[in-house]
């Protein structure tokens, strides 16, 4: 009796060893977000176990602000984050060694006004003379500087852009009339509409599939970490996956940390706005780039590809494929990578 009490007490302490070597084995990883409900995938394979499965302990931290966010990557606070595209390429035209590796959410921006002053911004250049906010460096400024000047303004000259801090501060201003319009991001663009005001532009509107958030990090911590942003990469696809087939849940999860009526947060993440894709869409980032410089939001000669790698995306791509061999999404993922990125292309006005 006593041998098979201590055998009892022996396997149990083993059982306790291996997981506590199992959770001793989990690699950290600090990554920041924004408020947004586009940063869906972080907050599906947080909640649903898959950093954890795949052997990592992801903490996340929130910022207002892309600006605020990649500092944080830059200082060393954070090993990577989630941040609009325009945000990191702007601190690489400065000299930062970032390398984008994978996507998060794109288009998701729109243009706020009050109901009586909405019609003048149907037309891109009924802007002239107008003062319209922005959120610094959101990729939505971006989208409408590099169209305002497809339209023939200058936005240095012909019209007022003024910076915030934060996309509550864009709302508030146009509220109050301190502003003729402003731009915003998901989900605030539909809390303004709570609010009394109107969406007078998507983003989609004027730059067809444009990207946003990049998954972002320094290239150093890249390299030196690779193996943990694979896997980093494969429980976001596996978000992917969950946000397309489980609806509801996925939006349950998302109102914890974007508190909106469930019903507006399904409609900002499933109605037609919003684009959600792990792929880093390298074609599309280079584009990006060539829009901030034809829009002078940036002057550089660096050559962008060198900053950005899809090898993770595709590394993460083809674990999935030999993991799952029967699973048709991972291959229309990958067929989809090979296949040519569609154009981006400014909307005529």
């Amino acid at each position: 009796m006593k041998r098979i009490v201590a055998l009892i007490v022996t396997i149990a302490l083993l059982a306790l060893g291996a997981v506590g070597s199992q959770a001793a084995e989990l690699k950290k990883l600090k990554v920041g977000h924004l408020p947004t409900s586009g940063h869906l995938l972080y907050f599906v394979a947080k909640e649903k176990g898959f950093f954890k499965q795949e052997g990592l302990d992801v903490e996340l931290f929130r910022f207002t602000n892309s600006g605020e966010g990649l500092t944080a990557i830059r200082s060393g606070k954070l090993d990577a984050g989630s941040f609009g595209t325009s945000a990191p390429l702007a601190f690489i035209a400065k000299g930062a060694d970032f390398t984008l590796f994978g996507g998060q959410m794109g288009e998701g921006h729109a243009l706020i006004a009050k109901p009586e002053k909405a019609a003048r911004f149907k037309d891109l250049k009924n802007y002239r003379g107008a003062t319209i906010g922005a959120i610094r460096l959101a990729t939505g400024d971006v989208v409408f500087r590099a169209a305002l000047h497809e339209a023939g303004l200058d936005w240095r000259k012909d019209l007022t852009i003024k910076e915030f801090d934060s996309p509550a501060a864009v709302q508030e201003a146009v509220k109050k009339g301190a502003i003729d319009a402003g731009l915003t991001w998901i989900p605030y663009y539909t809390m303004a509409e709570k609010q009394g005001l109107v969406v007078v532009k998507y983003s989609g509107d004027v730059i067809k599939s444009h990207t946003c958030c990049r998954q972002v990090a320094l290239t150093s911590t890249l390299k030196a970490r690779q193996a943990d942003f694979e896997k980093f990469m494969v429980a976001l696809l596996r978000a992917y996956k969950f946000y397309q087939t489980n609806k509801n849940e996925t939006v349950d999860i998302v109102s914890k940390y974007v508190q909106i009526d469930k019903a507006d947060l399904s409609k900002d993440i499933y109605g037609g706005h919003l684009l959600v894709s792990p792929d880093p869409h390298k074609k599309s980032i280079v584009q990006f780039w060539d829009f901030m410089k034809k829009a002078d939001y940036i002057a550089s000669n660096e050559p962008i590809e060198q900053h950005v790698t899809t090898r993770i995306y595709t590394a993460a791509l083809a674990n999935l494929n030999k993991r799952e061999p029967k699973e048709k999404l991972w291959k229309e993922l990958d067929k989809d990578f090979r296949a040519v990125d569609p154009d981006l292309h400014i909307k005529k006005h």
